[in-house]
């Protein structure tokens, strides 16, 4: 059996249909035997095909066109290690809530059960990486089971979804109509006005309300009735490292006190402790464990979220308020009351000043190896509004986070759920294809690039342009500073070297050493003008990073 590029009765170009209907335009994979029908439709299609260097990239990839465009964002494998590779990439985007649609090859049914090449039961394994999890076993089930798989991919908590396709089902006839609305999303209204009532009373009487911003706040579907609902209450927030940032307070006028997350002694966590009621707004526990921050169990907490809360000893809202998360904002901002303490509100504003200057430190330290807060001082002044930054999971992380303020939803994308390794460089070639022109800024320690490094090769083969920081300490920094502190010693965080430079141009790309810290500005401009994306090595002294995990302590000078 045979597929012919016009054949459009066949299931592969079915497939391809349904996605093109959908506003699918990238699909990232690696080909082989039992998926090549599908490669074959595509290259005939008006979708662009981004051939990966390795599987768990391609689903990277899908996942930050998923959390970028609130679209599934595609994948797809062979099948046995093809679709095993695709796994971390899947279990990642569904702990951050990015849709993406998989799709791995796999055997003819007819030797599903045989001893045959790269024959596994992958939908068993996709299990717990994904939302769902099924085979497509006739053809005549195609349109339902996409249909079905994506509306479930972008709806409520978004996710990761897998589809298997036999061989010989990718290749039969489709007997259904491909252009019909599969994987339709429907507008989604705001949560039940019995809930609302229970928030503005709530509300009402609190004298220190406060807003715990997640990852689902940081939409641009919502950006507008997240701005109104602040301007209306007046109440101050902090956000997740996955959550909206400062941009809110920017145009809403109320004080954003900073991030929170990992450990329990930022400033704002300093003002969370004096909240006499919480705000969640688009939150999940794997964010940040609600038994580190939830230290007042007495507290009124309410929930807004496009799904019921999963519930916690330490997390058991009062009332949740699920709906749309922007129409559920509007409905409260439209009759908000608040009596807020104004000594709280000068508290409020205390923590962002005391973000603000831990930052400035950052100016005023020249020493080499460069330290992390002067580091972090330079990547904040090139994060311009049409700046898009993908950050790799390691002590880089917990820096950047704590300290760069962002301009719009989603301008920054960190692996706050899994705290994936690897993900920034697959991140900013999706960035590149997505916002062509614009700047992507993209980070990883040392150990964590050389985990996806090798797609400096598709960036290049395809046109990306990015600015790539590797921070280098010669080891796996952030899991050393915690086994200091919890062991007085440590164990498995040693690397070794390798010149990123050599590493970059061997690539065709452009590679610069840091040699003093006073060189980043200048590499920064020059790095931006280049045609092809551009590797930084910054070696960094992680010395003062057990403060990081000490109480309170914002000084890193002395």
């Amino acid at each position: 059996m045979s597929i012919e590029p016009n054949n459009v009765k066949n299931c592969a170009n079915a497939i391809v249909r349904i996605l093109e209907n959908h506003g699918v335009t990238h699909v990232f994979g690696i080909p082989g035997a039992k998926i090549d029908s599908l490669f074959i439709a595509l290259k005939h299609s008006k979708i662009k095909l981004i051939l990966c260097q390795h599987e768990q990239n391609a689903a990277f990839m899908a996942s930050a066109f998923g959390r970028l465009t609130g679209k599934v964002g595609v994948c797809i494998a062979t099948s046995g290690p093809g679709v095993t590779n695709l796994t971390t990439g899947l279990a990642t985007a569904t702990s951050e809530g990015d849709p993406v649609l998989a799709i791995g090859g796999e055997v003819p049914l007819g030797e599903r059960l045989k001893k045959t090449h790269q024959s596994l039961d992958s939908t068993a394994l996709m299990n717990a990486a994904t939302k769902l999890s099924a085979e497509i076993t006739t053809a005549d089930q195609l349109g339902e089971i996409m249909g079905n798989a994506i509306r479930v991919a972008e709806s409520g908590r978004p996710g990761a979804v897998f589809l298997s396709l036999p061989k010989d089902v990718g290749l039969a006839d489709y007997p259904g109509d491909m252009d019909a609305s599969w994987g339709k999303k429907l507008p989604m209204g705001p949560a039940a006005q019995s809930t609302i009532n229970e928030a503005l009373d709530i509300l009402k009487i609190s004298k220190r309300p406060i807003a715990i911003l997640g990852m689902q706040s940081s939409t641009s579907n919502s950006s507008e009735a997240l701005i109104n609902f602040f301007k209306q209450s007046g109440i101050p927030y902090v956000s997740t490292f996955q959550g909206a940032g400062s941009w809110v307070a920017a145009s809403s006028g109320v004080p954003y006190a900073g991030r929170i997350g990992l450990f329990r002694n930022q400033p704002a966590d300093n003002l969370l402790d004096q909240a006499d009621a919480i705000v969640l707004i688009g939150y999940d526990p794997i964010e940040y464990d609600p038994s580190i921050w939830n230290t007042d169990l007495k507290r009124p907490i309410i929930c807004i979220d496009t799904i019921p809360a999963y519930q916690d000893n330490a997390f058991l809202p009062v009332t949740e308020l699920i709906g749309d998360i922007g129409e559920s904002l509007n409905a409260l901002a439209s009759t908000v009351k608040t009596q807020i303490d104004p000594a709280f509100i000068v508290a409020a504003q205390a923590a962002v000043k005391e973000v603000h200057d831990t930052l400035d430190e950052g100016k005023l330290m020249n020493k080499f190896p460069v330290q992390p807060l002067r580091l972090v001082y330079e990547l904040q002044k090139q994060m311009t509004p049409n700046t898009h930054v993908a950050l790799d999971v390691g002590s880089n992380y917990i820096w950047t986070n704590r300290y760069c303020a962002a301009d719009h939803a989603r301008q920054v994308m960190v692996s706050n759920g899994q705290q994936t390794l690897g993900v920034a460089l697959p991140w900013a070639i999706a960035m590149s294809l997505l916002y062509p022109g614009e700047r992507i800024l993209s980070s990883s320690g040392d150990g964590g690039f050389l985990f996806t490094g090798t797609e400096l090769a598709t960036a290049v083969r395809i046109g990306a342009k990015f600015v790539h920081v590797i921070w280098d300490s010669g080891s796996f920094d952030m899991v050393a500073f915690q086994e200091q502190a919890h062991y007085g010693e440590t164990a498995g965080i040693k690397l070794g070297s390798y010149d990123p430079v050599k590493f970059a141009e061997s690539f065709g790309c452009k590679g610069y050493s840091v040699q003093s810290a006073d060189d980043l500005p200048g590499i920064f401009e020059e790095a931006f003008k280049s045609d092809v994306p551009v590797l930084i090595h910054v070696p960094v002294d992680y010395s003062l990073n057990e403060r990081l995990m000490e109480n309170v302590i914002q000084s890193f000078i002395n």
